[in-house]
């Protein structure tokens, strides 16, 4: 994960100045966020509802909300990191790409339409169905909070050095305001749009980033004469090396490393279709047809942009080069932009970078409606008020969290500044892959699972993936880590996934075993609903 590490002002690296124009940069990031609150005030006006708050009414198409889910995915950080990540280690650096794309087959085959059918509004109504409701819920709520939290503090310290990049500011005063702009923005994009305000953001961005990443593409094919080869030719002169276009350049030089790419691999892989905020964007269309359909243009978008990251990380690789690449103080992450840079200039530069400032707004947005829903829903009504709580205040609570998590995030992103951010993505995937995916799959398809299994399994995926991570290299014991200057990096791998991820689909297993049946009539229902869609329109009421 070490891609999604956003990174500090792009400079020249022959001359130390800053490339494109700050002024040009604020301008369209300024006239981003004016549209889209724009938007957001409009879509609130509904927001009437506990649905309506948190599924948006359930009123999008199986298209929109395939273009929402697309924006919540594509991450700057991701966009700015793959390419980068290609441009400097060649095939290695598409094994990401690849990744990413291929978790979206698990989500399609294994979660969306049964998680639609069998659901409310959180990842908690599915796993807490048929099993007791007040452990499963609270665990899943520590869960899901944990998950978007990380993940929270990655995409805010990431836009406080993401702004050196768009603004040539690099003092540590700057970025920490820019963090406390993004959350502010963020905390009102929510507050007053809610599910509805935060999807058409979301639809906004992914259809800018997918537009600037295709338009880069096709210029940099039309440069070589639409000739993929010629391009990758170009790349292996540039890098005097055929080695760019070969496997190994990261991931083979040991048993180590190799063991290290099986286990992100493993988190990539099945950590996405255990992001909660992902598995939320299920619940907002109206049928488990447009659920499917949502995932299927999700894939198809998703898709497209992996393999814009080819042509734009080997473009990056052929015209800006590897040493300067290297050499600016973005390090990797400067790939994307410099590109833009030499394509197009500062109009081009000002376009792409802000677009990419804009994606964190997006997916700040999209965590911070799941975190208040996961509070609100799971422990206020379903545990605090045993379901007997009124939707408005209920709305309240939804809110304050809000507020509270944009705080948390704002001061953590502060306090993460310079930080290595990819920890914080890494554990965010590592615990979706570990807690939350293991205890999905088997409430929807083993019908012997049991409250004190998926106990087991939520708090122990939970507790083995941030153990593993705190005692592993990214943590400590090399320059690259958290804390450079200690060592107690006992597990030798950077992800977890290769240990945790078995390792709760057998604690859920083994606290199966045994004791109690649960209510068999409501696993049956389960069983039914998930399967066919009978009786989950009455879920949608509150």
């Amino acid at each position: 994960m070490q891609h999604l590490n956003a990174s500090a002002t792009i400079v020249a690296a022959e001359n130390s100045q800053t490339v494109g124009s700050p002024w040009i940069n604020m301008a369209i990031f300024g006239a981003f966020v004016l549209v889209t609150m724009i938007v957001v005030l409009r879509a609130s006006k509904n927001n009437k509802t506990a649905a309506d708050y948190y599924a948006g009414g359930r009123s999008f198409s199986g298209t929109q909300n395939g273009l929402a889910i697309a924006g919540d995915y594509l991450s700057a950080a991701s966009f700015l990191g793959i390419v980068g990540a290609i441009a400097t280690q060649g095939y290695d650096g598409f094994l990401y790409s690849i990744g990413f794309l291929v978790a979206w087959l698990v989500a399609l085959l294994l979660v969306a339409e049964p998680l639609r059918n069998t659901g409310k509004f959180t990842m908690a109504d599915v796993l807490s169905f048929r099993l007791r409701q007040r452990p499963v819920r609270i665990a899943a709520c520590i869960s899901t909070l944990a998950v978007t939290l990380f993940y929270l503090l990655a995409q805010m310290a990431g836009a406080g050095a993401l702004v050196s990049l768009l603004m040539g500011i690099s003092s540590k005063a700057g970025q920490s305001l820019v963090i406390i702009i993004v959350g502010v923005l963020m905390i009102a994009y929510v507050l007053i749009g809610g599910m509805k305000g935060t999807t058409w953001v979301q639809i906004i961005k992914a259809c800018l980033l997918m537009a600037g990443v295709a338009v880069m593409s096709v210029w940099i094919l039309g440069m070589y004469g639409f000739n993929l080869s010629q391009l990758l030719g170009s790349a292996v002169d540039q890098a005097g090396t055929h080695k760019i276009l070969e496997p190994g350049m990261k991931y083979g030089k040991s048993e180590a490393t190799k063991l290290d790419f099986i286990s992100l691999g493993l988190a990539l892989v099945f950590g996405a279709a255990g992001l909660p905020h992902v598995l939320m964007r299920f619940y907002t269309v109206p049928t488990a047809k447009e659920a499917r359909k949502s995932v299927v243009w999700a894939l198809t978008l998703i898709g497209l942009f992996y393999l814009f990251t080819l042509v734009l990380g080997y473009g990056a690789a052929a015209l800006v080069g590897k040493d300067a690449i290297k050499n600016a103080p973005g390090g990797v992450n400067s790939a994307a932009p410099l590109l833009a840079y030499d394509l197009g200039g500062s109009v081009l530069m000002g376009v792409i970078s802000a677009v990419a400032f804009a994606t964190i707004l997006a997916v700040v947005a999209g965590l911070a409606i799941t975190a208040s829903a996961s509070f609100a829903h799971d422990i206020y009504t379903n545990v605090i008020c045993k379901g007997k709580s009124d939707p408005r205040q209920e709305i309240k609570v939804a809110k304050t969290t809000v507020v509270v998590i944009g705080l948390l995030s704002i001061a953590g992103g502060i306090g993460a500044q310079g930080q290595n951010v990819a920890f914080l993505v890494a554990l965010a995937f590592a615990i979706a892959a570990s807690a939350n995916l293991p205890t999905i799959l088997y409430s929807l398809y083993w019908r012997g699972f049991k409250t004190r299994g998926a106990v087991w399994s939520m708090y122990g995926g939970l507790l083995i993936s941030i153990v593993l991570i705190i005692f592993s290299p990214v943590m400590s014991g090399s320059e690259t880590s958290m804390i450079p200057g200690a060592d107690f990096a006992i597990f030798p791998l950077a992800n977890p996934g290769i240990v945790s991820i078995p390792a709760s689909f057998l604690l859920g297993w083994l606290g199966s075993l045994g004791g109690a049946a649960e209510d068999v009539a409501k696993q049956s229902e389960m069983d039914v609903r998930s399967l066919t869609g009978v009786g989950a329109e009455g879920a949608i009421d509150h």
